[in-house]
């Protein structure tokens, strides 16, 4: 009896949400995302765990190079990048390559901190970077679909042209600003929502960002100072990001390491007083 309603529900949605509005393949790029994101998380999680040994590992060639998934991302997105332009795709071929290119998406950013750092830190302190780019991914693509995104030009007049570029010039300059004071979050959501964007640039950086590197310091060692006691490791905010952070993707690998000692040596202390 459920089944009619909720698929009534879904086919509207489909029909009245989506496909009028135009945002049917945005949708599956984010379908497409999430599930990709969270499998790999998933998955990545369960390799390093030794209680669950059966699970298959990377994918390693003959001669020993570590396969990434980035790499898997990267060719799912040519690929449905290539078959939608080369063949025209309309309907639900161009809905599959939707689809297939946020799954790539997923996989891709989920290595965001491999394109940085060129090297493999995944579950490094560094590698949190990933987690934090694919909630901003899942935020941004999010905000267009609910319509966070509406720039439009009335009439081709000069004066809606230009004003419309100058507002979109001052946003970038915003988002640019907020990005330089690693306010990554802020500058990315600002893109749609403006007011994150100003927050963000009349707020104090990070202390080791590019902004406080070229504007704080030994130039203004005051607000350098502020900037540190703003963003000190234990302020509470932090201790709630990392906690989110090792929700959605897991604790770095030194923390398990270090988790997975004292379970041995607890073991180790219960087995000797048996």
């Amino acid at each position: 009896m459920l089944g009619i309603p909720t698929g009534l529900f879904i086919s509207d949605f489909w029909k009245h949400q989506l496909v009028d509005h135009g945002r049917q393949y945005l949708f599956l790029v984010f379908v497409g995302f999430i599930a990709s994101f969270g499998f790999i998380r998933v998955s990545t999680r369960l390799m390093r765990s030794p209680r669950v040994p059966w699970w298959p590992g990377s994918v390693v060639s003959e001669s020993g190079l570590h396969l990434h998934h980035l790499v898997w991302g990267i060719a799912m997105m040519m690929g449905a990048g290539v078959v939608s332009f080369a063949l025209l795709a309309s309907g639900w071929w161009y809905e599959v390559c939707a689809f297939v290119f946020g799954v790539g998406m997923g996989l891709t950013i989920d290595e965001f901190a491999l394109w940085i750092y060129l090297d493999d830190v995944y579950w490094s302190r560094e590698g949190r970077s990933s987690i934090d780019a694919s909630v901003i991914a899942v935020a941004f693509m999010g905000l267009i679909l609910a319509g966070g995104f509406s720039i439009k030009i009335s009439a081709p007049a000069p004066f809606n042209v230009l004003g419309t570029a100058f507002v979109v010039a001052v946003i970038l300059a915003l988002s640019i600003v907020c990005f330089l004071k690693q306010r990554v979050f802020h500058g990315a959501i600002g893109l749609l929502v403006p007011p994150i964007a100003i927050f963000g640039t009349v707020r104090i950086g990070k202390p080791h960002s590019p902004w406080a590197r070229r504007f704080y310091g030994e130039r203004r060692p005051r607000k350098q100072e502020k900037a540190e006691r703003r963003f000190r490791p234990d302020r509470h905010t932090e201790v709630l990001k990392e906690r989110v952070r090792d929700a959605i993707g897991g604790v770095t690998g030194e923390e398990y390491n270090a988790r997975l000692n004292q379970q041995d040596s607890a073991s180790e202390t219960a087995s000797r007083q048996q």
